[in-house]
């Protein structure tokens, strides 16, 4: 008979003792085990001696601050998921943890308590599975390197688990939104379909299929409170969310795929007329793929439910990317989605039998 597993430790580092008892029954009570450190440099240390499965940090502490604790806790490790939990409430130190190494910021007092716990689960599941991937592809790189003798094989092993890796890659973000993952799927339907027509096979239709399925990966650097709130995000919170094509350029930059994904990636959101970002690329200057995956992307999101707002009409997203051919967007690219929307292709009928 196989023993259960053991509960999931969780280190709170905080130096006000109340909120520390208070989060470690809080959790405890749901089935986790606790460890608590009322200084930076006492929670290093027992995340040294004790390695957890997942940190609370808090950012304002007097003996080390917060934001030096995350930087030390992602150096050391930064498969274990770093959660702050702070009162501060100021955007830039939200942003500014993130970009330390953290997975999430949660703001002081927490009134959600389910909630919380809920983010707590969601980043223990996408650790597991960012551990698994990893652990999947060293062995997988062990394996070619003894088999570089069966080129042949190891060539088709090589293509099958990269596209493993490419669906646990798009998975990941639906630990984070789930409606990122069936965008980007969506997307990689309507944008391969698309690069068919044009003439796209082999290898750079392959390459277009997965920087399609991936291209929102870098949203998994953004606070989900930004994915998800309710009304439009201010000037800072857009300006953050507009770095996700650079973060997922990041994420996928030393994958050794055939096709140039990661830079695909990176300029899905740039524009013809240099209107897009991060980097105002102009006409041939952006890749062809990323010009497909614009069009694709913006005919999906505007059919698609959004927490700020509903399902648009197919016709408006028809008549924003009419009216942005040669401007926005790639005139060939844009001219064959037109006809397979209007010719109600079969490749598309899933996508557009939900479009309204």
């Amino acid at each position: 008979m196989q023993s259960a597993p053991a509960p999931a430790t969780i280190l709170i580092i905080d130096d006000d003792a109340s909120v520390r008892m208070g989060l470690k029954a809080l959790l405890e009570d749901e089935g986790f085990y606790v460890m608590d450190a009322s200084s930076g440099p006492e929670g290093l240390s027992m995340f040294a001696t004790s390695p957890p499965d997942l940190v609370l940090v808090d950012l304002a502490m007097p003996d080390m601050n917060g934001r030096d604790v995350v930087r030390h806790l992602h150096s050391a490790d930064p498969l274990v998921p770093v959660i702050v939990v702070s009162g501060t409430g100021v955007l830039e130190d939200a942003v500014g943890t993130l970009r330390d190494g953290a997975w999430d910021y949660v703001a002081k007092p927490i009134a959600d308590t389910a909630g919380f716990v809920r983010l707590i689960r969601r980043a223990l599941e996408r650790a597991a599975l960012i551990a698994e991937n990893t652990a999947y592809s060293n062995g997988l790189e062990q394996m070619v390197r003894q088999r570089t003798a069966e080129l042949e094989a190891a060539s088709s092993r090589l293509h099958t688990t990269l596209f493993a890796t490419v669906e646990s890659l798009s998975k990941l973000t639906n630990l984070k939104d789930a409606y990122t993952e069936a965008h980007q799927c969506r997307v990689a339907i309507i944008a391969t379909t698309i690069g068919e027509v044009l003439g796209y096979e082999g290898e750079r239709l392959d390459g277009l299929r997965v920087a399609a399925t991936l291209h929102d990966i870098g949203k998994l650097c953004i606070p989900s409170e930004f994915l998800t709130k309710p009304r439009g995000l201010d000037h800072h919170e857009m300006a953050f969310l507009r770095q996700h094509p650079q973060f997922g350029y990041e994420i996928l930059a030393d994958i050794p795929f055939p096709s140039p994904v990661a830079d695909i990636v990176l300029q899905h959101h740039e524009r013809l007329d240099g209107s897009g970002y991060p980097a105002g690329l102009r006409g041939d200057a952006i890749l062809a793929e990323a010009r497909i995956i614009a069009v694709a992307d913006v005919l999906e999101a505007i059919c698609s439910h959004r927490p700020y707002r509903p399902a648009l009409p197919l016709s408006y997203a028809m008549s924003e990317i009419e009216s942005g051919m040669g401007t926005l967007f790639c005139p060939q690219a844009a001219g064959v989605c037109l006809d397979l929307v209007r010719s109600d292709n079969p490749r598309l009928h899933a996508f557009l039998s939900t479009a309204s």
